[in-house]
């Protein structure tokens, strides 16, 4: 199977806006979304929800009022501040516990108990362009990569039961734990940038993290025409570095106009940036896929 990750070294490069326009043109795919602290490409995508699976990513700290003696000690050794006095005894803020367990260490009386935590949801939906299989994290709740890595478990085990030949991950934006989760077994990895020094710094990173897990990379570019000098500078940099660029998407208001109705770019616009993105797919179906299969 040919799985394709599109990631970012920032947020608001587009990302979501042009997978959502690759699942539209694509053929036997199944796609998912590994952005889990802000899932969003339902939302173009049109979902029609089929099933939820629960994530318990972390613990929750109880405490035994019956066999709590009220010694304080468990509150002493919180660093979150979770554990509170209530009735002669101590008790456990949910929203402020962490799961970390060092209450249940230092607990002289062993009140203590530590129990898995829904901590998030993975998703699996039908829309209009095939399966979409997406998680999303609850607030303040941590262990990201690991809601990624379930997520993408399940697209692959749904991608194989469909006997799909290609998965399109949408990636999580930046170099961190959720990115890495989401390029863990990838094929190849599409970076989406823009024409800004910041967006170049970002782009520099996330290379650099592709390669360490030695994934064929290939770069897009979107809003391409806002900056001309800095576009330059970008591509110069790529041609230095021999990395390809195989999409120059324009700045196009049509774009806004698809995502206030909930709909890919290339289905409901023949302006520049929707026939940029046709583009685009063409050449990764023709020769980065071709290439890697």
């Amino acid at each position: 199977m040919f799985e394709l990750v599109v990631v970012s070294g920032k947020g608001g490069t587009g990302k979501t806006t042009i997978v959502g326009s690759l699942a539209a043109l694509a053929e036997d795919k199944l796609t998912a979304d590994c952005d889990v602290d802000a899932a969003n490409l339902n939302l173009v995508m049109g979902n029609k929800l089929q099933c939820t699976e629960r994530y318990e990513g972390s613990e929750l700290a109880a405490i035994d009022q019956a066999r709590c003696t009220g010694c304080g000690m468990c509150q002493q050794a919180c660093r979150f501040s979770a554990i509170y006095h209530a009735n002669r005894s101590c008790a456990v803020d949910p929203l402020s516990c962490e799961g970390c367990g060092v209450c249940a260490y230092v607990c002289p009386a062993g009140a203590v108990t530590l129990s898995p935590r829904v901590s998030g949801h993975v998703f699996i939906s039908s829309t209009p362009y095939g399966t979409l299989v997406h998680g999303e994290l609850r607030p303040g709740e941590e262990a990201t990569g690991k809601l990624v890595a379930q997520v993408k478990r399940r697209a692959r085990e749904r991608a194989a039961s469909e006997g799909r030949g290609f998965l399109l991950v949408d990636g999580a934006p930046g170099i961190g734990c959720p990115v890495i989760a989401s390029l863990a077994g990838a094929t190849a990895v599409l970076v989406v940038t823009e024409p800004s020094a910041s967006a170049l710094h970002d782009l520099q990173r996330v290379v650099a993290l592709a390669r360490h897990f030695g994934l064929q990379i290939y770069l897009a570019m979107n809003k391409a025409d806002l900056e001309r000098a800095a576009a330059r500078k970008t591509y110069k940099w790529a041609a230095e570095q021999k990395l390809p660029f195989v999409g120059w998407i324009p700045y196009d208001e049509e774009v806004t106009r698809a995502q206030v109705k909930g709909s890919p770019l290339v289905t409901c616009s023949d302006g520049p940036a929707a026939r940029a993105l046709t583009g685009l797919w063409r050449r990764l179906e023709n020769g980065v896929m071709k290439d890697g299969a």
